[in-house]
């Protein structure tokens, strides 16, 4: 039996192992693998493997691509305030700073059923997640602490608790009978989410703002509603939750769309450098 196997570079997406008639997905992305079997056997004599090496291409889930409506004014703040965090504030430190801020929006939420001026201290903690969320990866990078997978992993499963933190807050405030929009709400931009990492899984592009709207500009939606709270009172939560929810499943249709459509054409491109 003769063996033979040649490596050749293959820009984008997943390919697959082919033996006839079967086919057995390979999940180490980016570098191309050949390799024929020649046997005496008939059916054994056209085999060819075809695999991914994850080495070939840098881990990218610390580089974010698209830029959202206020990327632009965000950075210039971040660059500017990075170099000012004292020494003995971590970049892990400022990651981990979401958990008790989730925990104080909770809190305050359900004091906010007493007396609706304690959401000015929710919108307060969502400033400041912005603060730490935005400085975290800017501080590691500044002081090369080396911290990208980890950093990568525990920011945005945070992320993930602030955002339910805050859904659980309006849950608390709102009218019983509106309640069950809350599970629509999570779904919804939890499908951002998802979609997010599944996409960088098969790209190795990580995007976290769509359509010009990322997390700074939901952080101020947030902000908006709670000040529309305080001054016209819980029923407007109520009545404005049924359009940001539509708003927000027409974005992801769209989002989706345009992933599958990149993905595709990924592998119809891959597909193409195989037959030269």
């Amino acid at each position: 039996m003769i063996f033979a196997m040649s490596f050749t570079h293959v820009p984008h997406g997943l390919r697959f192992v082919h033996f006839r008639h079967a086919k057995y997905s390979i999940n180490e992305p980016f570098c191309q693998a050949k390799l024929t079997i020649s046997s005496p056997l008939p059916k054994y004599q056209k085999t060819t493997y075809i695999g991914l090496n994850m080495q070939s291409q840098p881990f990218g889930g610390d580089k974010k691509v698209g830029q959202s409506l206020l990327h632009g004014p965000e950075q210039v703040l971040i660059q500017a305030a990075a170099p000012r965090v004292p020494a003995w504030i971590k970049s892990h430190h400022l990651t981990l700073a979401s958990i008790p801020i989730s925990l104080l929006i909770i809190l305050c939420s359900y004091l906010g059923k007493e007396s609706i001026e304690w959401l000015w201290a929710v919108s307060g903690l969502i400033a400041l997640q912005w603060i730490t969320d935005s400085l975290d990866g800017a501080v590691g990078r500044l002081r090369k602490e080396g911290l990208i997978r980890w950093g990568y992993y525990m920011d945005h499963l945070l992320d993930f608790f602030f955002l339910a933190s805050i859904l659980i807050g309006y849950m608390l405030l709102l009218p019983d009978k509106s309640k069950w929009i809350h599970f629509f709400v999570l779904a919804i931009f939890g499908g951002f989410m998802v979609n997010s990492f599944l996409a960088f899984a098969a790209t190795n592009k990580f995007r976290v703002s769509y359509l010009g709207f990322g997390p700074t500009e939901a952080r101020l939606v947030f902000i908006l509603i709670n000040t529309l709270i305080i001054l016209f009172g819980k029923t407007y939560l109520a009545f404005s939750l049924p359009y940001i929810l539509g708003f927000a499943l027409l974005g992801l249709i769209v989002v989706i769309y345009k992933t599958q459509k990149e993905t595709w054409e990924m592998d119809m491109e891959a597909r193409q450098n195989l037959d030269k």
